[in-house]
């Protein structure tokens, strides 16, 4: 069965943090998984959070991007650090706010990806997880380049309740994770964004 690394990046979230990450650090998922946090050099209690919760759960690990700076990509390279420290086959893009809701996350989705190539955006509706799945960069841009324009705070699952296309993790083979990240913090004007919209617009009608 697929083997998950679980990325995610904070910045000063330690209440996040403590009240959030429990729900990735306890899947029952047979094939084993991890967690990579990448902290961007937090001002408040992260690190001590992360380091009391790495002593419980031995499949967590850390890292972090230095101290912030004006970069504009600075998520994408936090999250490629991230994907250069995963070790599995498979890599689930996540945010500390957008968490699983029980124990079979990592189970359905494993459950609904199979072992063949593609990319699978997913998301909570009324507590049940729905799950799309998409053969190629091809299909799923629009989507990625939409849902994460130029914004710090990351794919944060209620962000995007009212806008098609959304999800809440992003699932990926961890060879293609560096490609998919180039989707990642475009700079979208408003004529490219009607474009956008329009083209999930009518991929969800059929």
């Amino acid at each position: 069965m697929n083997k998950f690394s679980v990325i995610m990046t904070v910045y000063d979230n330690g209440r996040e943090i403590s009240e959030n990450l429990p729900a990735f650090l306890t899947q029952q998922y047979e094939p084993g998984y991890e967690v990579i946090v990448v902290d961007e050099s937090s001002t408040d209690e992260t690190d001590d959070v992360l380091t009391l919760l790495k002593q419980q759960h031995p499949h967590l690990y850390s890292t972090f991007l230095p101290k912030p700076d004006a970069h504009r990509n600075r998520r994408r390279l936090a999250l490629t650090i991230g994907v250069k420290a995963a070790k599995n086959e498979w890599v689930i893009f996540s945010d500390i706010n957008s968490y699983p809701q029980d124990n079979t996350w990592l189970q359905t989705i494993a459950d609904n990806l199979g072992n063949g190539s593609g990319i699978m955006l997913a998301h909570y509706k009324k507590g049940n997880l729905v799950m799309r799945t998409f053969e190629g960069f091809e299909e799923v841009s629009d989507y990625i380049v939409k849902g994460e324009r130029l914004r710090a705070d990351g794919h944060k699952g209620r962000h995007l309740r009212k806008l098609r296309g959304k999800y809440d993790f992003i699932v990926v083979r961890a060879d293609e994770a560096h490609e998919l990240l180039k989707y990642f913090e475009q700079q979208v004007g408003f004529g490219r964004l009607l474009g956008l919209r329009m083209n999930i617009f009518f991929r969800n009608l059929f």
